[in-house]
């Protein structure tokens, strides 16, 4: 917006200058520079903003269906390409002499999460129906192991850390994912999460991405937009 209103402003004083000291040359540069840096910003707003009578303006909030359209069609067939996922799982096979280590699967934030509050009851139930459970019923019930509750979940979550960062288990995984079926089941899970994802989007929503992403260097067609009109404008001045 900045480079917008420096450039205008500045052709914008040129042209006043020069009519009011009488200097056509001068007049010819600044108007010149005023059309080239108006009209370059008037398609500049016009990319993201619909203009009353301007056929054509809003040209990107009214094509947001293909935007999306062709978001997805450049993760599913780009990035998540049963090509690419066979890449990756053949990668994760290399030698281990290779110089670059293999891909490993990190399930360390799925288990952090994972409320593993039902195993502990579990334990509780199969320790009340064993030959223990009288026992424990004469030093208060399943209520005195309450407080190994937290101690016990930690324990096991960093267990089954330990256990999903081995090589072995990497390797029943990829045994797993190594499956035509599986390879399917992959790819169709993840076509469900973009295609949920772009169900999200709104054309106001891809207006602000794109509008963050190029309007700061789309500034600059405002800029030559003003330089070159004025030189235009010089040349026209001395042909005259």
């Amino acid at each position: 917006m900045n480079k917008n209103i420096i450039t205008n402003g500045i052709a914008a004083l040129v042209v006043a200058a020069a009519w009011y000291w009488q200097q056509p040359v001068l007049l010819s540069v600044g108007l010149f520079a005023l059309s080239g840096a108006l009209t370059n910003w008037l398609a500049v707003h016009m990319l993201f903003e619909k203009v009353p009578l301007l056929y054509g303006s809003g040209v990107i909030p009214a094509r947001f269906a293909e935007f999306k359209a062709g978001i997805y069609q450049l993760v599913m067939s780009q990035f998540f390409s049963a090509d690419n996922i066979e890449r990756f799982l053949t990668a994760r096979q290399q030698s281990p002499l290779d110089d670059k280590p293999a891909p490993t699967f990190d399930f360390e934030p799925v288990i952090a999460k994972t409320d593993l509050s039902p195993a502990f009851d579990s334990l509780l139930k199969v320790v009340e129906q064993s030959s223990f459970g009288g026992m424990l019923n004469m030093f208060g019930g399943s209520a005195a192991l309450l407080p190994l509750k937290e101690p016990f979940i930690e324990r096991l979550k960093a267990a089954l850390t330990d256990v999903s960062r081995s090589e072995e288990f990497n390797q029943l995984v990829l045994a797993q994912l190594d499956q035509p079926e599986q390879l399917a089941q992959i790819r169709d899970q993840v076509d469900t999460i973009v295609q949920q994802r772009l169900a999200e989007l709104t054309p106001e929503l891809v207006k602000e991405i794109i509008q963050q992403m190029i309007r700061q260097h789309l500034g600059w067609l405002v800029v030559w937009g003003g330089v070159f009109g004025g030189i235009i404008g010089l040349a026209a001045a001395f042909i005259q």
